[in-house]
């Protein structure tokens, strides 16, 4: 069913993101708090029980070359990681030297833990072409409840539901798309584009996600909802604040 690790040295692992049940040696494995684990463990993750994506960071970060300043993978562009493809039977994650200091028991506050319901709740901005949908269409989108349809990855999220109206055509000069930025082409279903998306598009797009709130779309699946709520820029720019003030505090307690 899922990801099954043998820990080849000891060491100091987290998990956090979505939880898949993680185990070590078959037993539950606490998310959000760094742990040992010694030779010999093995390390699996079961299935979902909220979210989709699981993170396991180890101390001392994994030996693979750094490409673009990132160690991940991109699957699509084949590239970082192990030779840019996914995980198979037999591979062997090396590790880079364990830092100095303090890290085994080290966790995140429950207040900071982030939940990752069925029903997704996104703040948005409306624009920048806005004034591309009738009253009417804003007022879809905003009460309307959209499911997570089979197309969501790394490139985007589409959904379905209620028709959102425009006053004319949905096309417009092809222009640069933004993380986050929700598109509406002209069967009206919205599309969210994220962090794998395309660099332009020609559609209308009813607003953006704010900051905060996309790593909640890394975690929805397909049956999923999503609901859109209406901030201001101002409102906005304050919960990026509010959320860099809890960085700087913990950094500030590592």
């Amino acid at each position: 069913m899922g990801l099954k690790l043998l820990v080849r040295e000891p060491g100091i692992i987290a998990i956090t993101g979505g939880d898949l049940s993680p185990g070590i040696n078959g037993k539950e494995a606490p998310m959000w708090k760094s742990i040992k684990v010694a030779e010999g463990d093995v390390i699996e993750f079961k299935g979902a029980r909220s979210g989709c994506r699981s993170y396991l960071a180890v101390a001392g970060g994994f030996d693979v070359p750094q490409v673009l300043g990132s160690r991940s993978t991109d699957l699509v562009g084949k590239i970082g990681g192990m030779e840019g493809r996914a995980l198979k039977k037999g591979d062997i994650l090396r590790v880079f030297p364990k830092p100095n200091g303090r890290l085994k028991g080290r966790l995140l506050p429950d207040n900071l833990i982030p939940e990752y319901p069925s029903d997704v709740q996104i703040r948005v901005i409306l624009g920048p072409q806005d004034e591309s949908f009738t009253e009417k269409g804003i007022r879809t989108f905003l009460s309307s409840a959209y499911k997570v349809t089979q197309q969501v990855d790394r490139m985007g999220c589409r959904l379905e539901g209620p028709v959102i109206e425009h006053v004319e055509s949905a096309d417009i000069i092809s222009e640069g798309i933004f993380y986050g930025a929700i598109q509406v082409p002209k069967n009206g279903q919205p599309i969210i584009f994220l962090v794998g998306r395309q660099s332009i598009g020609g559609y209308t797009k009813i607003g953006g996600v704010i900051a905060v709130d996309l790593p909640k779309l890394g975690q929805v699946k397909p049956g999923d909802t999503v609901t859109f709520t209406k901030i201001s820029i101002e409102e906005a720019q304050e919960e990026l604040r509010k959320q860099e003030h809890n960085f700087r505090i913990l950094q500030a307690t590592c």
